[in-house]
């Protein structure tokens, strides 16, 4: 079996794009953004290993895996997932909705 890739949309990437340069002005120090960055590769790899592990979500095709304060929104192709949005747990749902067309 080929190898799973993990491919980010544009959304997906300005989205962890922004927390990132958040979360760098308000601490002054890119230390919480590389913790950040690890645990996102670890649950990239994680869902390599077992892309079905995230929760089904209702009327779509799409998965979502939850760490921390964050989800990564993703479906799966073949041997690709698409991580279709990186998204703040702390924000409106709703806004999510809009941005996955839900």
């Amino acid at each position: 079996m080929d190898e799973i890739k993990i491919f980010w949309t544009k959304i997906a990437q300005k989205q962890r794009d922004v927390i990132f340069e958040y979360y760098n002005n308000r601490n002054k120090s890119f230390i919480y953004s590389k913790k950040l960055k690890s645990e996102i590769k670890e649950y990239s790899n994680i869902l390599k290993q077992q892309p079905e592990i995230g929760k089904k979500i209702t009327n779509s095709d799409l998965r979502n895996i939850f760490f921390g304060n964050y989800s990564l929104i993703y479906k799966r192709k073949l041997n690709i997932i698409y991580i279709a949005a990186f998204w703040d747990n702390r924000q409106n749902p709703e806004k999510l909705s809009e941005i996955l067309g839900l």
